[in-house]
């Protein structure tokens, strides 16, 4: 099954190309469920419990990243040379809360997931997420490697 994967996964990271940005984020969803479920091994009552939990998780991620994060980046990277010293200590006070969200988000779903799956599954959840994230670079690079040729 993972031999079979493994190409599956890179195909469809190669036909990403051909879709809007919505629908690159679709089929990227798609291909982490896939992987996330495959290597947690979730049975079909794991999966059923999991996924609207991880998923609220991931939405309310998604949301600090792109709505607080990256406001308060984009500022410091446009302005670091002008900043006053009251502005700078507010904005890493809005970058500290915004991390202290994304912390507290994560908290939450492994203390949900635990009462779900097990512990060793919720831990293997770190791995596997970073994993894709590697893999998603990886392809990325690759893909960006050829169109420059």
């Amino acid at each position: 099954m993972k031999k079979i994967m493994l190409p599956l996964f890179l195909l469809c990271l190669l036909s990403f190309k051909a879709f809007s940005q919505e629908s690159k984020r679709d089929k990227i969803k798609a291909l982490k469920v896939s992987f996330i479920t495959e290597r947690l091994e979730l049975t079909q009552t794991e999966a059923q419990k999991f996924w609207p939990i991880y998923n609220a998780y991931d939405e309310t991620t998604r949301k600090i990243k792109h709505n607080e994060l990256r406001s308060i980046r984009k500022e410091i990277k446009e302005n670091i040379n002008t900043l006053s010293e009251k502005r700078a200590g507010e904005l890493l006070e809005k970058f500290t809360n915004a991390e202290r969200k994304l912390h507290q988000e994560e908290y939450n779903l492994n203390k949900e997931l635990k009462a779900i799956i097990p512990a060793k599954k919720v831990l293997l959840l770190q791995v596997a997420e970073e994993e894709f994230k590697k893999k998603m670079f990886e392809e990325w690079k690759k893909m960006k490697n050829k169109n420059k040729s």
